[in-house]
């Protein structure tokens, strides 16, 4: 079955094998507009037309089909799960701005190992093991006695662990908020399924393009199976970002993947690819008019801190406080505390070891590629504090991180 994403100005779906037989063009430039009808249902997750996606230009007008395989009750459920998770940030934005004594968020990486291999990736290897169960638990009781807010598990690829659903389950139970980085590749209905019940709250898939290419291997058409799956049985919130920048070569797929994101009710957001230090590089003007675009869907469906993003795409450097290495922090598969994923190596202290003296010191301490910096989780945790207590410590020298491992071949990912 080929696909191609119908548009309309409330409704999108899967366009079907054509009426006449022939099969639809590429999602790249398989676009439909649907005429809307009053009273019509309005799920975007299974509202669509019938036809081969050349209907439009023949001036012809396909089948509409609306079916919505989410009960009523599955959507109360959901909407009291979402009002729960809502609750619980303004919970932990409150006590942010209450006290600056403990993280509001931690990466960490239960597996290097990851399935994918895109080539713009600098945080995945192709041997490593999964870190034990019981290591793990340390590791988050820990976070959990700083009083960390929020945990991403991130990778390589998460979803390799075989015991993942215990580590969000322990992220739980330490009263964490449990959030979830995954390429996506291994989810089926069966897995999202135990994502909820062992508690994700939040779970992001990055896409890089509409067809897969030699340099990424995470596509929209590879993906939207799973994308759907996540529509008809996810509790959890699912955001869809997209990317521009380098490597990335057709950026009007980063407005087909945000489409497409709105469409199934998920959010979307967009990130701009750093360089290999996790610098940033400008994006020409079509990329940047992309890029805006995507950032006013955003707006209505994703409460986020735009002006570095948008700094960034002009390649402006942004004037703030990176608390990196103390209201941020990023744990490596070794258990080691670094600034983020593109500065790894330093501080580089055991997460058992690290004291609150030090978190405080690299409160005050300033970041010499802050100025320059992509990595927008750390942008957004820093807003907290933007408006309090100067840096006025020098930076530390902080060592380059030594390479991972990179595949070469036909496979890609982040």
């Amino acid at each position: 079955m080929s696909r191609c994403f119908a548009k309309s100005d409330s409704r999108s779906g899967p366009c079907r094998r054509g009426i006449d037989g022939v099969r639809a063009p590429p999602p790249a430039r398989c676009f439909v507009r649907v005429p809307s009808t009053p009273g019509a249902p309005g799920n975007p997750r299974a509202c669509g037309i019938i036809g081969n996606g050349n209907e439009a230009a023949r001036g012809q007008r396909g089948r509409r089909w609306c079916h919505d395989p989410v009960t009523i009750g599955t959507k109360i459920r959901r909407r009291l799960l979402a009002a729960h998770r809502k609750l619980r940030e303004i919970r932990m934005m409150a006590k942010g701005l209450a006290s600056t004594r403990h993280p509001l968020l931690a990466h960490i990486i239960p597996i290097r190992r990851c399935n994918l291999a895109c080539t713009y990736c600098n945080e995945f290897d192709d041997f490593s093991k999964p870190v034990p169960l019981e290591e793990m638990f340390r590791r988050i009781d820990r976070l959990g006695s700083m009083g960390t807010s929020i945990v991403t598990i991130s990778g390589g690829e998460p979803l390799l662990h075989p015991e993942l659903d215990a580590i969000i389950a322990r992220m739980r139970k330490n009263g964490i908020i449990a959030g979830l980085i995954t390429n996506g590749y291994l989810l089926t209905a069966k897995r999202i399924a135990e994502l909820n019940r062992a508690g994700l709250e939040y779970l992001q898939i990055s896409i890089d393009n509409v067809m897969p290419d030699d340099v990424s291997k995470k596509s929209l058409k590879v993906l939207d199976q799973k994308l759907e799956w996540l529509a008809e049985h996810a509790d959890f919130h699912v955001n869809i970002n997209s990317v521009l920048g380098s490597g990335v070569r057709n950026p009007e797929d980063a407005l087909a993947v945000a489409h497409r994101a709105i469409a199934l009710g998920f959010t979307s957001t967009v990130g701009i690819l750093h360089d290999a230090n996790g610098q940033l590089e400008p994006l020409s003007a079509r990329e940047q008019e992309i890029f805006e675009e995507i950032m006013s869907l955003g707006k209505r469906s994703f409460a986020r801190v735009n002006f570095f993003q948008h700094n960034i795409a002009k390649g402006l450097e942004n004037n703030w406080r990176c608390r990196a290495g103390s209201r941020y922090l990023y744990i490596c598969e070794d258990g080691l505390v670094h600034y983020c994923s593109q500065q790894r190596g330093y501080p580089g202290i055991p997460l058992a070891d690290y004291t609150d003296d030090q978190r405080r010191r690299e409160f005050f301490t300033k970041k010499g590629c802050a100025p320059r910096c992509t990595v927008s989780c750390v942008h957004q945790i820093s807003v907290v504090d933007f408006w309090r207590a100067p840096q006025t410590l020098p930076a530390g020298s902080a060592p380059a991180p030594a390479p991972l491992v990179q595949l070469t071949g036909s496979t890609a990912e982040k």
